[in-house]
């Protein structure tokens, strides 16, 4: 059988960066764009400091809320205590794409 493109254009649309599909897909999947998982994600000893980030570390970030796992209750009572400092820093940085719910797990 020999090769032939698939009916109705499927397929056939413009390339298209890849960090845009991404966002795309990140969004139909109720969790921000991209840049909104790389601020967090990879800055968090900046955002919340060296001490915290030791023991605490962002696993999910979905439907305006962002999971942090830490190592001892201890580490889950500070951070939930950060907690309204946090989320504003990530407001006044990402805008409409910031969580505004933290739940902190114990792990």
């Amino acid at each position: 059988m020999p090769w032939r493109p698939l009916p109705g254009g499927v397929g056939q649309s413009d390339p298209r960066p890849v960090k845009a599909s991404l966002d795309r897909l990140s969004r139909a999947l109720g969790a921000p764009g991209a840049d909104a998982l790389a601020q967090i994600f990879d800055r968090w000893e900046a955002l919340v400091g060296p001490e915290v980030a030791a023991h605490a570390r962002p696993t999910l970030l979905a439907d305006s809320r962002l999971v942090v796992v830490v190592d001892h209750p201890a580490w889950a009572t500070q951070l939930r205590w950060l907690g309204p400092a946090l989320l504003a820093r990530l407001a006044t940085e990402l805008g409409a794409q910031a969580p505004t719910r933290l739940e902190v797990k114990t792990r």
